[in-house]
């Protein structure tokens, strides 16, 4: 799981808590990418983020919802 950001992002760091909060549940990876230091992150995502990225394909932007980020894990997982 990928989580696209950047700092000093409010929305960002509500994403991460989320996140963290699921984590804490299921057990998986995550890996912070800070958009802000890749010049084509940055025009990928430009201010669409965050961006929660599941298995590959960006899943959540803006906001993380744990609900539904722990059924699209379970359904990863089957």
């Amino acid at each position: 799981m990928t989580l696209y950001g950047k700092p000093g992002c409010c929305l960002c760091d509500e994403a991460r808590e989320v996140v963290r909060e699921v984590q804490r549940a299921g057990g998986f990876e995550l890996e912070e990418v800070d958009v802000s230091l890749d010049p084509g992150l940055q025009r990928e995502y430009g201010e669409r983020i965050p961006v929660l990225a599941v298995d590959g394909v960006d899943a959540f932007e803006y906001r993380v919802d744990a609900a539904e980020l722990q059924k699209r894990l379970d359904r990863v997982a089957r």
